[in-house]
This record gives structure tokens, C-alpha cells and sequence, in this order.
């Protein structure tokens, strides 16, 4: 059985003073008490904030993510009935328009002719506003309200592939959200009670070619708020994993690695997801949509493939009690990177 991880309650910094691993840093937390202080280790630091928000009818999503020479930035929306999809992406060298913070919850933006990306931390709620002109032929507008209730733990880990190649990632799940996404004439309303939001917070000094997994699913089901979040190859034999779920904001921590297993021929066939060495997680994914991200500059490639679907089966606490999942939307991937 893998070995219990460390669980860090202070502050504590991501680096030493020569941009390296800071030992102390290495564990989890249930608040995000890791700064992100990110020096050196030119062209390799990695840094995005990645928002996704499950409503009634649509799913939308933002990302500012800078990759050290370069940032990239997209905005997607997926309409769960009609299956209409449009993502926008823009890839801007070294630009000086971009912010993105040490600490989880600060401020960032992305600013530029052709998307506009503003997200502000106040008082426990997140303030979302993006603005594009041209997404697929029309204007977008997407005004949201997150909140961050007091009493909800996060999952923040630190995963040390060496001292000089790390990552902390923060996962924020199951934050209500209100507010709405305007695309041409139509809009789409978000209420807290049926609409929750995901942060997947990202700073780190990456390997020249990663590849990963990860599950992430907020849902209402039987009157709780539930949230998963599960990740594979990428964290493997470093003795850490980005393993949890949540009931009502309550966290409870997965030391064990999880198995994906998938057709990479057709993504669209059911997903397994399980525990290693033990039954703890057993579920299963089936997807209804596949979204396709291809990058290739050459020294820089990229390809995600982002299943959005329903998950099916059971997680266990450490009691030995069972949380069934019963057809909990979500989203499974799998991404290669090389960056």
C-alpha cells in the first residue's frame, strides 16, 4: 500500500533561493499555504490558472496560462443538448499584458485586442468578467460570481519529480457560481444551487515532455455537494498524488496512485478509473463529447484530448463506507505536452 503523505498546515514557500525545491514544501494541504515563488530555471517555469464551470446547460471555461516564452490563453463552452462547441485560443509571445499570481486567490488578467480576461479575489468570491468579440462569428460576455465558502477545504500538493523539476498544483471544486455567459442573442444563467465551478491552479518547473491524466467532476447528488478530482502518470513513484474527493466543501485525502484506463483509438469508449493496489476508487466514464486540442510549433507541441461525460460507481472513505457516484458530470483527459 502506498505510504500516507505529509500534510502541511502553514505557510511555507515553493522555492529556496536559488529557485530549487524547497524539501519543506513537499506534502499536501487542505488551504492553499504554498507561495509560488517561482525564480530562475529560464524558459521551464509553467504557470496557469485553468476556471471551468458546470451549469444547468452549458459548461464554460478560461484559462491564462504563461509558459515562460509565451502565453496562452483560451476560452471554450460546451452546450450539453445540443452539442454546439467553439473554443478560442491565442498564443502571444512574451507580451507584458498578462498577471498571474504567487498565491492562489490573488488577482490575475490577461489583456489584449482579441480576448480580455479579468479575475479578481475578494471576501471569499471570485470575480470572473471575459470579453471577446469574435467567438465563433459572434460576442461573448461571461459576468460570474464564485464563491469560496469558508468552511470548504481545497486540495494543494506539491509533487517533487527532483529539486530542480516540480509542481505545486491547487484544485478548487464545487464553488457555487451565478452570473452568466452571453454569446451573440443568447444567454445562459448561472445559479449557485445547480451551477459549480472548478480552479486548477498550476506553478512549477516542468521536464522538456510530460504526459497526464486527470478526472475532475462538481456536482449536486442526493442533496451534497460533490467533487472529484483524480490524476495519473504524472505524479507516479514520486509519492505524492493529486488524489481526493469532497462531500460539502470536506475533503478527504486518496494516498493511493489511480489507473486510467482508456482506448487511445477512440477516447470516446467508457474510461476506468481505480485505485492501484486496493478497491477504494472504482468508477467508471462514459463520455458523450470529445474536445481536441492539437499544438505544433516545432519546439513546442501540444494535444489534449477532454472528455466531458458521467461517472458511474464509488469512492470509499477511510472508514470503509462507500460514497456511491451515481451519474455525476464531469470530465476526463488525457494531455501531452511538450513545453
Amino acid at each position: 500500500m502506498q505510504h500516507v503523505e505529509r500534510e502541511l498546515t502553514e505557510h511555507v514557500m515553493l522555492c529556496d533561493a536559488k529557485g530549487q525545491l524547497n524539501p519543506a514544501a513537499i506534502g499536501y494541504a487542505r488551504q492553499p499555504v504554498v507561495v509560488s515563488n517561482l525564480r530562475g530555471n529560464f524558459m521551464r517555469k509553467k504557470k496557469w490558472n485553468y476556471w471551468c464551470v458546470f451549469g444547468d446547460e452549458i459548461m464554460f471555461s478560461a484559462t491564462i496560462c504563461h509558459l515562460d516564452y509565451a502565453t496562452v490563453c483560451f476560452v471554450y463552452f460546451l452546450n450539453y443538448e445540443t452539442q454546439r462547441f467553439h473554443e478560442k485560443t491565442l498564443v502571444v509571445p512574451f507580451t507584458r499584458q498578462l498577471k498571474l499570481s504567487d498565491e492562489v486567490l490573488d488577482a490575475c488578467h490577461f489583456r489584449h485586442g482579441d480576448m480580455n480576461i479579468q479575475i479578481s479575489y475578494k471576501q471569499n468570491t471570485t470575480q470572473m468578467q471575459v470579453s471577446i468579440e469574435d467567438f465563433d462569428g459572434e460576442s461573448l460576455h461571461a459576468s460570474l460570481e464564485i464563491q469560496h465558502p469558508e468552511a470548504y477545504d481545497s486540495l494543494n500538493v506539491v509533487i517533487p519529480w527532483n529539486r530542480q523539476t516540480f509542481q505545486f498544483t491547487g484544485k478548487h471544486l464545487s464553488l457555487p457560481t451565478s452570473g452568466y455567459v452571453k454569446i451573440g442573442s443568447q444567454r445562459f444563467d448561472f445559479e449557485p444551487e445547480d451551477s459549480l465551478a472548478v480552479l486548477d491552479y498550476g506553478r512549477g518547473v516542468w521536464p522538456r515532455e510530460s504526459s497526464w491524466n486527470w478526472a475532475v467532476a462538481s456536482q449536486r447528488s442526493l442533496g451534497r455537494s460533490i467533487g472529484l478530482n483524480l490524476g495519473g502518470k504524472w505524479t507516479d513513484g514520486t509519492g505524492m498524488t493529486e488524489n481526493a474527493f469532497f462531500v460539502n466543501g470536506k475533503m478527504t485525502k486518496i494516498h493511493e496512485d489511480v489507473l486510467f484506463h482508456y482506448n487511445p483509438e477512440n477516447y470516446k469508449e467508457p474510461w476506468l478509473i481505480h485505485t492501484k493496489f486496493s478497491d477504494d476508487v472504482k468508477l467508471t466514464f462514459t463520455p458523450f463529447f470529445e474536445r481536441v486540442s492539437k499544438t505544433d510549433m516545432k519546439l513546442v507541441k501540444s494535444e489534449v484530448h477532454q472528455l466531458f461525460g458521467y461517472y458511474n460507481g464509488y469512492v470509499r472513505y477511510p472508514d470503509g463506507k462507500k460514497l456511491k457516484i451515481l451519474q455525476m458530470l464531469g470530465a476526463v483527459e488525457e494531455h501531452y505536452a511538450k513545453w
